[in-house]
């Protein structure tokens, strides 16, 4: 009985749950098979319906709940919001399962979209109960079991499908029980007693001031690791006699009633002032603006790609092997990320000729999806495209984390997210939506090929340019440092 409080009292306990939510709550073996199972006899959708008519409701849905949901998600310290997530997405699965009008899939893509949105809690939820040092645990455990979830999910899908075990709808049932799994163990999460900017500790006005100047002025140079801001993090409690942080979660006092409307204004104008000190990084605004752009057509391209494939070879007409794709593109993107931590290169100098580069190749796999017109070249370069988006994220997101604080790197990550959802948002309603152009599909990735090169030809020039002054200012300070030797010779 002792061994149960102390593992219920120790960072594990809301970890594993955390865990188990978000493992079961991406199992999800229809969603590779979404397209054939609207289109198909199940729901009678044509693909203009759901190209043009469905799908953009997602989009729009999820740009307008996801600052209200960033906000309450703090507020409501996480755990409400976790559970919220997964009530939409047992409603969101039951109107997929019992509806079939282009209304009642509206609503569903319109739940979807708040699904989306409350991800921000999932996220957010294990670090106002771990302390610092088991952030990074903590992180690569509640991260990699999503992974596998949505791997699991693939593989079994297209298992069920290729084997005919279940027809689609009975997927849908098999998804709503495994959704129900995971809001069951959702009510047993700890309630956190902090959160990053609504309940925290009280901080002395020096302690309020630039995260990421403290961080710099700590390094001695223009870049920090994460871990050594962590460990300046986790010093400061003792060094301002505050309690440190213990295994059952940080004990904190709040900044006061998260009703008070002067403490919303406080956060909100704290907020305002992170946000205007972030973008002032040239550096960090150039690595945000890739990845708000890169991450618009990144989801464009994978929300519309089943489309594609379906116009590319119709599943009434092929054994569709969607699940077996998603599953090898997610295991292989894993594996790009991960060895992306054992690279030993300078990003800050070669990082934007990467961003361009690669991108250039994303843009290429694109053309090759678009205009081959042959499924097995359309599988692998989507997995080639989402295998190269996944390290160029990776590496965006190490180089914004690295001179940041936990609280402004997640400000930054919500504004850069929220700019890439208002580009796409921009993207859909004029290039996919009936009441816009309502391009057809061809069109449609014709644009995103191209909207690619274009990133890539700004990055590469904008690289080019950065490795040239670098180069440039090396030389200059050779030439300096022989002068001046000069100089002191000719006085000796």
């Amino acid at each position: 009985m002792e061994a149960v409080k102390r593992w219920k009292s120790s960072w594990r306990y809301p970890t594993t749950l955390l865990c188990i939510y978000g493992f079961f709550s991406t199992v999800k073996p229809l969603e590779p098979f979404l397209i054939p199972f609207l289109t198909g006899p199940d729901k009678n959708l044509t693909m203009e319906e759901v190209n043009n008519e469905i799908f953009p409701v997602w989009t729009y849905s999820y740009l307008c709940v996801l600052v209200p949901v960033f906000l309450l998600t703090d507020w409501l310290r996480y755990k409400p919001v976790v559970v919220f997530q997964c009530v939409m997405l047992f409603i969101t699965t039951a109107l997929l399962r019992w509806t079939a009008a282009v209304a009642a899939m509206q609503v569903m893509q319109f739940f979807y979209g708040v699904v989306t949105a409350s991800e921000v809690a999932y996220f957010s939820y294990i670090y106002s109960v771990v302390d610092l040092k088991r952030y990074r645990r903590a992180t690569s455990y509640s991260r990699s079991i999503q992974l596998l979830g949505y791997t699991v999910g693939s593989v079994l899908g297209q298992l069920l499908v290729s084997f005919d075990l279940l027809s689609y709808n009975n997927i849908l049932v098999l998804t709503m029980v495994l959704t129900a799994v995971a809001l069951f163990t959702s009510l047993f999460l700890p309630m956190p007693q902090r959160s990053m900017f609504f309940h925290q500790k009280q901080k002395t006005p020096q302690e309020q001031g630039d995260g990421m100047s403290e961080a710099r002025k700590h390094s001695g140079i223009s870049k920090i690791s994460l871990d050594e801001v962590k460990k300046e993090d986790e010093k400061k409690p003792e060094e301002d006699g505050e309690k440190g942080l213990r295994e059952s979660g940080p004990v904190t006092e709040e900044l006061g009633n998260p009703n008070n409307a002067k403490t919303c204004s406080k956060v909100l104008l704290q907020l305002w002032r992170d946000f205007r000190e972030c973008y002032s990084s040239r550096q960090l605004l150039y690595w945000s603006v890739w990845w708000a752009l890169a991450t618009c057509g990144y989801n464009q391209t994978v929300n519309y790609v089943q489309v594609l494939w379906e116009h590319v070879e119709p599943s009434q007409n092929f054994t569709i092997y969607n699940g077996g794709v998603e599953a090898a593109s997610n295991l292989l993107s894993a594996a790009t990320a991960y060895g992306i931590g054992f690279t030993d290169v300078r990003w800050e100098q070669w990082g934007e000729l990467a961003l361009g580069g690669f991108s250039g190749l994303g843009a290429v796999a694109l053309f090759l999806m678009t205009f081959i017109g042959n499924i097995w070249v359309c599988y692998v370069a989507y997995v080639v495209f989402k295998c190269l988006y996944m390290l160029l994220i990776t590496i965006a997101m190490y180089q914004l984390a690295a001179d940041l604080s936990m609280e402004r790197y997640a400000l930054v990550f919500g504004v850069n997210n929220f700019g890439a959802l208002a580009l796409q948002t921009v993207l859909t309603s004029v290039v996919v939506d009936s009441g816009g152009l309502g391009l057809s599909i061809i069109p449609q990735f014709t644009i995103y090929s191209s909207y690619f090169s274009v990133i890539s030809v700004v990055f590469l020039l904008r690289g080019v340019f950065s490795v040239w002054k670098a180069q440039r200012n090396r030389g200059k300070a050779t030439s300096s440092d022989k002068h001046n030797s000069s100089d002191l010779e000719d006085r000796l």
